[in-house]
């Protein structure tokens, strides 16, 4: 039997506001995780997971954090009441931790190799010759392809799964006894989530190692996790093992968070839909190498095409780099491109300028990051307001009324509209981008990635906000995502992307039950079981079989019975 490894007992969490005043955040929060087990932390948006996560290492400040009751015991010693040198010995070789965005926490003026090394000479006082071949046989073990070449590389030159790649090997070069994972798979797409979840899995193992894995995905914890705690408001509201959980929820809190998985239907189309959007034969070219006379070019969008109707939503699914961002930059006019873009009988394609000034407003954008692509120095008022003053001749009233006409239309008080950004939830600022674009009343509407970052009831908000404003004002939208769920739910048509290329495109229900190229398979086969299931209206009980025996029988189905069928195929 294993032994216990973290205890953290009745723990508070408190941060000062002014002199005397205390905001608490955490309250009276306990749980254990044993030697060699998982223990998922999950929770809403400021519930309070990541701020329980970064007490266990003391890595709040000291000045603004105060501990009302409770403590954290590491092998039985205290956490909350040992002295700095204590800690140190403590952090990163002992407890190491992922922290939820590595293009932040990565050092941008670093390489990879500098950055990994470090840690060994901090640590384990390695010298830089002796750190080298350890640096890539770790690199090695998480998966990066051509490490070698990547010893020199800065973070900005990695994509989001090497990145992610790199902070697990900064993290386990130690060979911790805890992990703490805090939302290591956000915005990452489906084929590098399930290799990193397998990576922490075989990590786990090889290291004999515990982990504490926040997220807010919840079909990943079921994957992963052997005990699940539920945070609501800085409480812990449910605390069992998996299977309970998933099976039983005991809080309706805990049963609102399983129910929030993206569902249903998209909105029905107009009766007679006309085409507003045709693309035909799109390429984009970069320039890879620069010569005296002639540049060396790659093409990257490789004679892509498809149509959107008045109404409709038209999905772009696949993985990272396969071309779903570029393709509506192209669209948008915001790199070069060549091939046909027609938008309502207009060719877009050659204008420039004031030409085209009439066609942006027609069609806008909502971005995957709102803190990114919000103007921190604007007002909600200024930022949504924006477009009006270069678009329309209105005057200050009119301007204003405007804005307070969309922000209700979006689920926003008005009264807020002279906050900044900075004072905002995800869901909030997510919002905020979304009557942004919609003030200008836009035929086409281009989402890229809009829920990607926000947890599960967050996100099913947003969704349903799209739905009922594409059904009142037959918006069209081309929707990317790598949530396949989301693509369902949202999307009439997908376009399924690799490389460059179109691979495979169709209804949704062409590409989710009955797809043709094994790419698109492969993709697919990522989504948990359960949501085919409740696709086609069927009930869905879950088995109390291990997920390693439950694989085993539903290797043993697939190999009887189509893909179609495999893929709502479960035993009992």
């Amino acid at each position: 039997m294993s032994s216990l490894l973290l205890s953290v007992q009745d723990l508070s969490v408190a941060f000062k506001r002014g002199t005397h005043l205390l905001s608490q955040v955490v309250s009276n929060v306990s749980f254990d995780i044993n030697e060699q087990e998982t223990l998922a932390l999950v929770g809403e948006s400021g519930s309070g997971k990541s701020i329980t996560a970064l007490s266990i290492l003391r890595l709040l400040g000291k000045e603004q954090v105060v501990y009302p009751t409770g403590d954290i015991l590491f092998e039985e010693k205290s956490l909350l009441h040992a002295q700095d040198k204590e800690l140190r010995k403590v952090r990163g070789n002992e407890i190491s931790m992922i922290f939820q965005e590595p293009m932040v926490s990565l050092n941008p003026l670093h390489t990879v190799e500098k950055q990994l090394y470090e840690v060994l000479a901090l640590h384990r006082g390695m010298s830089r010759q002796n750190a080298r071949s350890e640096i890539l046989q770790y690199l090695d073990r998480v998966g990066i392809r051509e490490s070698k070449s990547k010893l020199s590389a800065y973070p900005h030159q990695l994509s989001g799964g090497e990145r992610q790649r790199v902070m697990i090997a900064m993290a386990i070069l130690t060979h911790p006894k805890l992990l703490i994972a805090d939302e290591p798979t956000t915005a990452l797409d489906v084929s590098v989530q399930a290799q990193i979840i397998q990576l922490l899995k075989e990590l786990k193992k090889e290291l004999n190692m515990s982990m504490l894995f926040i997220s807010h995905n919840l079909g990943i914890v079921k994957k992963l996790a052997d005990k699940v705690a539920v945070m609501q408001q800085g409480e812990i509201v449910e605390y069992n093992n998996k299977q309970r959980i998933f099976l039983r929820p005991q809080h309706t809190y805990t049963q609102t968070l399983l129910n929030s998985e993206p569902s249903g239907d998209p909105v029905s189309l107009p009766d007679t839909p006309g085409i507003l959007l045709n693309v035909n034969h799109l390429n984009v070219e970069v320039i890879t190498q620069k010569r005296l006379f002639s540049n060396k070019k790659k093409k990257i969008i490789d004679n892509v095409g498809f149509s959107v109707h008045q109404g409709e939503s038209l999905g772009i699914v696949g993985e990272s780099g396969s071309g779903k961002s570029t393709t509506v930059l192209a669209i948008l006019r915001l790199i070069n491109s060549q091939g046909e873009i027609v938008f309502d009988s207009h060719p877009i394609q050659n204008l420039t300028g004031k030409k085209l000034l009439p066609f942006r407003s027609r069609i806008q954008v909502v971005f995957q990051d709102p803190f990114s692509s919000l103007n921190p120095r604007l007002n909600v008022e200024q930022i949504i307001s924006e477009g009006l003053k270069t678009h329309k001749k209105l005057s200050k009233s009119e301007r204003e009324q405007a804005v307070v006409d969309i922000m209700q239309e979006v689920g926003l008080d008005p009264q807020i509209r002279y906050r900044y950004p900075t004072e905002f939830s995800g869901g909030q600022r997510q919002r905020i981008a979304i009557a942004r674009a919609l003030i200008l009343k836009p035929e086409l509407l281009i989402l890229d990635e809009p829920t990607s970052s926000l947890d599960h009831t967050m996100q099913q908000q947003i969704l349903n906000l799209l739905k009922s404003l594409q059904e009142k004002y037959q918006l069209s939208y081309i929707f990317i995502s790598h949530d396949l769920a989301v693509v369902y739910s949202m999307c009439h048509q997908v376009i399924v992307m690799k490389d460059g290329k179109v691979i495979e495109q169709g209804s949704h229900d062409k590409i989710f039950f009955e797809p043709e190229s094994e790419y698109t398979k492969t993709l697919l086969s990522f989504l948990d079981k359960s949501f085919f299931l409740k696709a086609k209206n069927k009930t869905f009980i879950y088995s109390d079989k291990t997920n390693e025996q439950q694989d085993k029988d539903d290797k043993k189905q697939k190999n009887k019975i189509n893909w179609g069928d495999a893929l709502l195929m479960r035993k009992e």
